[in-house]
């Protein structure tokens, strides 16, 4: 009998760690990550008030919503542009202030902060000018200090623009809005939609090269992927990449793989941050996870992606 209790003490005591331990995969599609000061920032597409955010000091052990508007927004419905289709967020540092800029109501906006974890506000309440609905913002500082915004514009398919950003970040220069690429190729529109999409652009400069890495087809394909293009001015032109997708489902396994960001993190490594699919069978809630990506010693390099380093992000059960 004494065993028997000793045997029932040991499983309750395994069950429970088992419990403390278990995680959920996090849910944010058009994730983004921002590192500073030995943290890390999750932000992403997933509530209709704004954008809550994650931490984590290692990338492995996330915590939140950690924000500091309510339910851990770090950007709330109200004090900034938009009421609701909250989508794909990027915190950007400039000049000690923190800035995000977001898709909302289908239009641009970039609210700023003190702080990664907010409150992101407007001094005034607008959209980012432009002639159509536009969605997916990337801020670019280039190294002689010009701001550039990277986005999509719904005009004849979703197609991916450039246009010089004021140096306080208020607006674009619309007259000089200059379009970089869209979806033209067999692997970036597999349905053959009159529709073809291609968003979800980050930019990063490697000798003297600029990389815009973007998503093709509909995100609820499941051939939705990533690929990349190259230009020597961030106003491009640009040219595509013949290695693409370079993320895509046969490489990671997962359907739905795109829309995402770059971020460099500690020790100078690179990686990319996306959404997949929840399941085989079902697209949402979509999944965020992150892989390292690396540049050949090609002249030019190009770019690839480690499909042993995938894994999707987690965080603690409650």
């Amino acid at each position: 009998m004494k065993y028997l209790y000793l045997l029932c003490a040991l499983f309750a005591a395994v069950t429970a760690n088992a419990q403390s331990t278990s995680k959920d995969t996090l849910l944010l599609a058009d994730p983004t990550i921002f590192y500073g000061g030995g943290q890390y920032y999750l932000y992403g597409t997933g509530s209709p008030k704004g954008f809550p955010v994650y931490q984590s000091s290692d990338l492995v052990n996330w915590h939140g919503p950690a924000g500091k508007g309510a339910d851990g927004h770090a950007l709330l419905k109200g004090d900034s542009y938009g009421t609701a289709k909250f989508w794909a967020p990027q915190v950007f540092k400039n000049k000690g202030k923190y800035y995000l800029a977001y898709a909302a109501n289908e239009d641009l906006a970039i609210a700023e902060s003190d702080s990664p974890l907010g409150p992101f506000k407007q001094k005034t309440i607008k959209a980012i000018s432009g002639p159509v609905h536009q969605i997916d913002p990337f801020i670019f500082k280039d190294s002689d200090g010009k701001l550039y915004l990277y986005f999509v514009r719904l005009q004849k398919g979703n197609r991916i623009f450039v246009a010089p950003l004021k140096d306080d970040l208020s607006d674009i220069d619309t007259a000089a809005a200059k379009e970089c690429v869209n979806s033209s190729l067999p692997w970036e529109n597999t349905a053959n939609s009159r529709w073809p999409v291609c968003e979800g652009p980050t930019v990063i400069k490697h000798n003297g090269l600029y990389y815009l890495l973007y998503s093709s087809n509909d995100y609820q394909n499941i051939d939705y992927a990533i690929g990349y293009a190259t230009s020597t001015s961030p106003m491009g032109p640009w040219t595509k990449s013949p290695t693409n997708p370079i993320i895509d489902r046969h490489l990671v396994g997962f359907n739905g793989t795109g829309h995402g960001d770059i971020f460099i993190g500690r020790g100078g490594q690179m990686y990319y941050v996306l959404h997949t699919h929840n399941s085989n069978t079902r697209v949402q809630s979509r999944k965020t996870a992150i892989i390292k990506l690396a540049f050949t010693k090609d002249k030019p390099a190009a770019l690839v992606a480690d499909k042993n380093s995938f894994r999707f992000l987690t965080i603690d059960k409650d």
